[in-house]
């Protein structure tokens, strides 16, 4: 088997040119590599041509690998053209389970044996995914980004049943060569680490709105202005590990341990009722104050450039390697 090294990929395929496949092409294409994007679905060309006319400066404002151009994208006519003609595939077809069965079971047929697939997925596991792969289900693994996964440097890692171990090394080395943060996981888990989290959150939030306790502004101001800060420095766990003073995590699990027994938060889903949907949707308008949706895109991505850069310069110059 003919594979590269992790760090030696230079031509990547994208499968699926929606909202995250299209940010994977921007990623690889300023990374330097050249891309090949197929999707049948109508206007996908137009579109995934318009996106990265759109963002193309975003990446310029990030930072260009050698040779990063979006000339070096260019569209297969068929699933077929696409498995042939690259060393990687980013898999980000529509969240449809059955639908990614039948496919997968067709990349297993058609894809070079040394072709390593990898899945976009938000939640579903390789395992239930690859049921009907027949040939080489060791080489397809999970590899869930972040939106957008042209700009959000971290991707979670996670293997099937059959998946081999090399392939996930493999795998978590590319990612790490493309300058992402990776999770390695250990095992499959449904909506894997960060959706998890944010999920817990996002229930929260729901019942906060629901019982009339706070407004949607609120529960993002209470975010963006505060944990938020200092979740993109360090993290949950390590903030807290800081909150235990100079006893760090083990003071403050025995300090707060009781503390875990309180009725602070709700994690069952409340009923998603129409008011509860209007009031979300009103709340988020609100904010929005107007804007479009691109301008809030435009926003988002600045501040974030911002954010990554100053953290870097940072650590840089007081030789911190996290």
């Amino acid at each position: 088997m003919n594979r590269p090294l992790p760090t030696e990929v230079t031509k990547a395929g994208v499968l699926g040119t929606g909202v995250i496949g299209g940010a994977w092409a921007l990623h690889f294409l300023r990374m330097g590599m050249d891309v090949v994007a197929y999707d049948p679905g109508p206007n996908a060309r137009e579109k995934l041509l318009a996106m990265v006319d759109h963002i193309w400066p975003t990446m310029e404002k990030l930072g260009l690998r050698e040779g990063a151009s979006p000339q070096r994208l260019r569209f297969a006519d068929s699933l077929e053209e696409l498995v042939n003609s690259v060393e990687v595939i980013q898999e980000s077809t529509p969240e449809n389970l059955n639908a990614k069965r039948g496919l997968f079971a067709e990349l297993d047929r058609l894809a070079p044996p040394e072709v390593v697939i990898i899945s976009s997925t938000s939640g579903f596991a390789m395992t239930d995914m690859a049921v009907e792969v027949q040939q080489q289900a060791d080489r397809f693994v999970v590899g869930h980004p972040f939106n957008p996964p042209y700009l959000v440097p971290f991707c979670e890692v996670c293997g099937g049943e059959r998946t081999s171990q090399d392939v996930v090394d493999w795998t978590a080395a590319f990612y790490e060569a493309i300058e992402k943060q990776v999770a390695k996981m250990d095992k499959e888990l449904p909506g894997f680490i960060g959706n998890r989290l944010q999920e817990a959150l996002w229930r929260e939030a729901l019942h906060m709105v629901a019982n009339n306790e706070c407004s949607v502004e609120d529960i993002d101001k209470a975010i963006a202005y505060g944990p938020g800060l200092r979740w993109a420095i360090m993290g949950h766990c390590l903030t807290y590990h800081l909150g235990g003073g100079q006893g760090g995590m083990a003071h403050l699990l025995d300090h707060f341990e009781e503390s875990l027994k309180e009725p602070w938060t709700r994690l069952d889903a409340p009923e998603l009722t129409q008011q509860l949907k209007d009031d979300m949707v009103a709340g988020c308008l609100s904010q929005a104050n107007g804007a479009s949706i691109n301008e809030l895109i435009q926003e988002r991505d600045d501040c974030l450039i911002r954010i990554m850069q100053t953290l870097k310069e940072y650590r840089d110059e007081h030789g911190i390697r996290r």
